[in-house]
């Protein structure tokens, strides 16, 4: 009777350990931080204020920058946003995962994406918006999941405003927001998520005449701004262009968006109350967090897709080789770690998925071509720190030029792939906006050579 009454007392004091310790044990285990990744389509690097934009309104991004790591010298390396979404997801170039538009993404890269390593190592996975990419198996990547996009049957604002809450249509970037909300408020703090949002703002509503739509609660803003005109919009950067970039499609919606003062006005403000739109999400977003107390747990990366040209030398969209299709924002906010920081380090979108592995303290798969960004949050430059990235577009379409080039913090050296005598040379040091194309100079024929060999190199060496 002694021995029965010694066993009971062992299963109730096992059962009295695991019921007192198994969840701290769990959240022991489960430690890693929750992540947030939030991709805007078609921001570029100076669409915010803390890029030292004076009119756009965006006081959550600011605060994120501010208390987080800004990355001044952010890039894509393929400006266009399926490539460079296709990117995102695997770590690698576009040349190495070979996707764009028409083309399925192979079930190869897919299985080494971050949604799929991460939820294998026992991260709850969200995703919420544009997908992007044509891949069979995306419903198979996320544990919750609604993908969707601007409706192009609509040739109006519904292309954007088609989505329903409470009966009620409401903008895509208001449903994305709720989506974000209520998957965080289904979050457990023993279990570690990471959400990606994938904002269809700003991208213009092409098949509309406005081309831009935004929510009724940003309408106000901008409205008596005077939006200065776009640099180098004189017409002799314009007609430095060969002529197929000038018979392209970055023409074709120039006019759609910039060719009158007037559409320059209502583009350029229609632009920016889409960021601001996404913007009033980001603070609701981090609100949730704090009363879900799960704010000092949560890192928060935000990024554009791609760059885009506001009337730049008379030009629209993305797709070229020039900084303005190749340079986004990136912030990436740790509350574990010291913010304000400003690295002058060359980040990548190829960095994502890296910087989400070693965050969350996993092995980052040998095959990535990615560098974790998480030395950065420490104040530190990691080891190996990237001197230069290739940038390319090998869409093969008649309407955009296929290019590919080499970028550095000093010199940038590109060409047109189905026109390989048309190269461009440009000093970033002394010429940031890339004004005076040196490839036909005779003093940088030196430099010339140098460049392209090394855009050779890195191709033929690396893919």
């Amino acid at each position: 009777m002694m021995a029965g009454y010694k066993a009971s007392i062992k299963v109730i004091t096992l059962v009295g350990f695991i019921v007192f310790f198994a969840p701290r044990m769990a959240q022991a285990q489960d430690s890693r931080p929750n992540i947030i990744f939030i991709l805007t389509d078609d921001q570029r690097w100076d669409a915010l204020g803390a890029a030292g934009n004076s009119i756009i309104h965006t006081p959550e991004m600011d605060k994120l920058a501010l208390e987080g790591t800004y990355f001044k010298k952010a890039f894509v390396t393929t400006p266009i946003c399926a490539a460079s979404r296709a990117s995102i997801f695997t770590g690698l170039y576009e040349r190495r995962h070979g996707y764009t538009f028409g083309q399925k993404m192979s079930d190869d890269f897919m299985r080494l994406s971050y949604p799929v390593l991460l939820k294998q190592e026992g991260y709850r996975t969200g995703f919420f918006g544009k997908f992007g990419v044509d891949y069979d198996g995306k419903h198979e990547l996320f544990d919750s999941y609604e993908y969707y996009d601007r409706n192009g049957k609509f040739k109006d604002r519904r292309g954007y405003i088609y989505k329903t809450l409470g009966g009620d249509s409401v903008h895509l970037t208001r449903y994305t927001g709720q989506q974000a909300l209520d998957f965080i408020e289904q979050a457990s703090a023993y279990e570690p998520f990471c959400l990606s949002l994938s904002f269809s703002a700003p991208h213009a509503h092409d098949p509309a005449e406005s081309q831009y739509f935004w929510q009724q609660e940003v309408d106000h803003l901008y409205r008596d701004e005077d939006i200065p005109s776009p640099l180098l919009s004189a017409q002799r950067f314009y007609k430095r262009q060969p002529e197929f970039v000038k018979e392209g499609i970055n023409r074709t919606r120039w006019y759609w968006r910039y060719d009158t003062p007037q559409k320059y006005q209502h583009s350029v403000k229609g632009y920016y109350r889409m960021i601001s739109g996404i913007d009033l999400e980001l603070g609701k977003i981090r609100r949730r967090l704090e009363e879900k107390q799960l704010a000092d747990n949560t890192v928060i990366i935000l990024m554009g897709d791609n760059g885009y040209f506001l009337g730049e030398r008379q030009l629209a969209g993305k797709w070229l080789m020039y900084d303005n299709s190749l340079s986004v924002p990136l912030i990436v906010y740790d509350p574990r770690q010291e913010g304000g920081l400003r690295p002058d380090g060359l980040a990548l979108n190829i960095d994502i998925p890296a910087t989400m592995l070693d965050l969350a303290r996993m092995p980052i798969p040998t095959s990535w071509q990615g560098t974790p960004l998480t030395p950065y949050l420490r104040g530190d430059a990691p080891l190996g720190e990237r001197k230069s990235f290739l940038c390319e577009h090998l869409w093969d379409v008649d309407f955009i030029p296929a290019s590919e080039g080499i970028r550095t913090a000093e010199w940038k050296y590109f060409r047109y792939r189905d026109h390989p005598g048309l190269e461009a040379l440009y000093k970033l040091d002394k010429d940031p906006m890339e004004k005076k194309n040196l490839a036909a100079k005779r003093k940088y024929s030196a430099v010339l050579e140098r460049m392209r060999s090394q855009c050779d190199s890195v191709i033929q060496l690396n893919f």
